[in-house]
C-alpha cells in the first residue's frame, strides 16, 4: 500500500508552469491524480464513460483513455520534488531527442477542452496510428470549438473525415463529426 503523499510545502516562486507528459506505473494514474490533487497542483487524466458489469447489472463509469498517462502542470523543480513523494511518477521520454515531453500550454488546453468533455463519439489513437502528413492543416471556425486548430483526415473506426488534435508522441483525438462549413484550410507558408 502507497504511503500518504506527504510533501514538504516548498513554494517555488519565478518558476515556469509547464505540462509535464508522465506515466504513472501499474495503472496508478488515478491515485497519482488524487495525490497531486491533495497537494493542488495541476493534472490532466484523459477520461472517457465505458460500461462496466458489476454484479450482473451494468454501470456506466469514468476510466482513464490510456492507462499510466498523467498531465501534470508544474515547473521544473516542483515536479522534482513531486517525484520524490510519488516515486512511481516518471518523465515520458522523447525516443529521438532523450528529452522530457513537454507539451506547450496552448496545445494542451485545446486537448482538455475536448477530451474534457467526456463525448462518446470521440476516437483516440495511439501515436503511431496516426500519420499528421496525410491529412490538411484545419481551424474550427464555429460551434462550441471555434479558434482550435488540427489536421482533418480520415481515421480508423468512422465513416468520415475527423479534426484531430495530436500530441505529439503521446495521443491523438478524433473529435466527432464536424460540419465542413465550420472548417477552414489553415494556409501554409510558400517554400521559395
Amino acid at each position: 500500500m502507497i504511503q500518504a503523499f506527504q510533501s514538504p510545502k516548498i513554494m517555488f516562486f519565478n518558476e515556469k508552469l509547464q505540462w509535464f507528459a508522465m506515466r504513472a506505473t501499474y495503472c496508478r494514474e488515478l491515485e497519482a491524480k488524487r495525490l497531486l490533487d491533495q497537494e493542488g497542483v495541476g493534472n490532466f487524466v484523459p477520461m472517457r464513460y465505458v460500461v462496466r458489469v458489476v454484479k450482473r447489472r451494468k454501470k456506466r463509469e469514468l476510466a482513464p483513455v490510456v492507462h499510466n498517462l498523467i498531465f501534470v502542470h508544474a515547473g521544473q523543480h516542483r515536479i522534482q520534488e513531486l517525484k520524490k513523494a510519488i516515486p512511481f511518477l516518471q518523465y515520458m521520454i522523447d525516443s529521438r531527442s532523450g528529452e522530457k515531453i513537454i507539451v506547450p500550454d496552448v496545445q494542451m488546453r485545446e486537448f482538455i477542452a475536448v477530451a474534457g468533455t467526456y463525448d462518446e463519439h470521440l476516437l483516440f489513437f495511439r501515436p503511431e496510428e496516426i500519420n499528421p502528413a496525410r491529412g490538411t492543416p484545419v481551424r474550427i471556425i464555429g460551434g462550441d470549438f471555434a479558434g482550435y486548430e488540427g489536421i482533418f483526415i480520415k481515421v480508423k473506426g468512422a465513416r468520415d473525415r475527423r479534426v484531430v488534435i495530436c500530441i505529439q508522441g503521446i495521443i491523438a483525438m478524433a473529435m466527432a463529426t464536424i460540419s465542413p462549413d465550420l472548417i477552414e484550410v489553415i494556409e501554409e507558408p510558400k517554400k521559395k
